[in-house]
């Protein structure tokens, strides 16, 4: 059998990179929309709506991507458990670079009317369609690679992704916000960066053009005929544990990027500047030290690091919410990173964890309907409720409960999963030899 400690370094620091690289331009194009919603789809898409319900059908929109991810996971998992991992990065790419340059394109409310943000629903849905198969993919593509014991460090780089294409996205919201009139802004402005999108996409293509095969799926003597039918009817109690216990990065991570956002500029008053560069800072230093975290689930297991991530975040959530509600930066920044380290604990580890916990046949559609039904239970509803709960005077406390609620659930699916570190199991073998 192919030996995956046989592939170099340099080897695995290419199909890294690329995966990286593929994995930033796709969350860039989801999180481009994110942070528009947050600050002006609303009134452009919505304006017969109070501007709390024009913020909520914005929320309600960006949850469309949400829902659409495990879809986009059960058609490119198929393509991936039957044809290879490396056809489902071009072809999830593709999809979603399309959906967000049109997303720039659609004309707002006052020009078409209710086709606008039947268009932008849509869009959105496709969006979301192609993101979920793109992590699937491009995780699996690196983990597959790599030796063992290190296959947390470099499954890991793709999980870097959505740092860079966040800070990416909101980077280019954020010159554009600082550069331009609210007038300029609301009527050109915000498009801009959905328009990039597609440079993005087509450098995305290029670096994925060489990529090769993943090794375990060439020796796999059969593939599954129906992936998703062999998940229902053999794994479907861990599909839902792993759901579970996602759902709390995914909600943690939308509280901050996406409902803090919103609730600073629009409860607070708040600069949407200070907020984004406030949120950007956070979000640097959880990329930069996602490497550092994996490494450390290479040497001490991944459960244990889901299980300290999800307990962190179940006990920040209350002095983050006290910390945003003061409105100075230095604090909304202390509460954002940390509630960011929580999350990233667990996230780091994700990459290779998940892999291990499915068998290689169903491994592509298993591991990636897990992670987006995860987000779908804790990120296509929390900037939602999260805004409908912190309504009134005072600080809202109830988006804090919402959220522990949810970090103890994943604490508790956590709880009932597997250890999976390679390295633990081939000790039990080499005694036994």
């Amino acid at each position: 059998m192919h030996d995956v400690r046989s592939v170099r370094a340099p080897s695995m620091l290419r199909l890294a990179a690329a995966s990286l690289a593929g994995t930033a331009i796709e969350f860039y194009d989801f999180f481009v929309y994110g942070t528009a919603a947050a600050l002006v789809l609303g009134p452009l898409f919505f304006p017969t709506f109070s501007p709390l319900a024009g913020t909520l059908a914005a929320f309600g929109t960006f949850a469309v991507g949400f829902v659409a991810r495990p879809l986009g996971s059960v058609l490119f998992g198929h393509i991936g458990d039957r044809r290879g991992r490396r056809p489902v990065l071009v072809a999830s790419l593709l999809l979603t670079g399309a959906a967000t340059v049109a997303v720039g394109c659609v004309p707002a409310y006052d020009s078409i009317g209710v086709a606008a943000p039947v268009l932008l629903l849509v869009l959105r849905f496709l969006q979301g369609l192609g993101l979920g198969g793109e992590w699937g993919g491009a995780v699996l593509l690196t983990a597959e690679h790599a030796p063992a014991d290190r296959r947390g460090l470099w499954s890991s780089f793709p999980q870097i992704g959505p740092s860079l294409g966040f800070v990416l996205a909101n980077g280019v919201m954020l010159v554009l916000s600082a550069t331009l009139s609210d007038a300029q802004f609301a009527t050109w402005g915000w498009r801009v960066p959905f328009w990039a999108a597609g440079v993005l996409a087509l450098a995305g293509l290029w670096l994925r053009s060489s990529l090769r095969e993943s090794p375990q799926f060439l020796e796999l003597r059969e593939h599954a005929r129906m992936p998703l039918a062999e998940v229902v009817r053999g794994h479907w109690r861990l599909v839902l544990l792993t759901a579970g216990g996602l759902a709390v990065g995914y909600a943690v991570f939308y509280a901050v990027t996406t409902w803090a956002l919103a609730y600073g500029v629009e409860r607070l008053g708040v600069s949407r500047t200070v907020m984004l560069a406030c949120i950007m800072a956070a979000v640097v230093v959880k990329g930069a030290l996602t490497p550092l975290a994996a490494m450390l689930g290479d040497r001490y297991g991944r459960r244990p690091l889901c299980l300290a991530g999800s307990g962190a975040a179940a006990l920040w959530m209350f002095p983050m919410v006290a910390l945003l509600s003061t409105g100075e930066p230095l604090l909304m920044f202390l509460g954002f990173l940390v509630a960011l380290l929580a999350f990233i604990t667990m996230f780091a580890v994700i990459a290779a964890y998940l892999p291990e916990l499915y068998e290689p046949r169903v491994r592509c559609t298993g591991a990636a309907v897990g992670y987006n039904l995860g987000g779908v239970l804790g990120g296509a509803l929390t900037p939602v409720v999260a805004t409908a709960v912190a309504q009134g005077d005072g600080v809202p406390w109830g988006v804090a409960a919402y959220l522990t609620a949810i970090a103890l659930l994943s604490l508790g699916c956590f709880a009932l999963l597997p250890e999976t570190r390679p390295v633990a199991r081939l000790s039990v073998v080499e005694v036994a030899d």
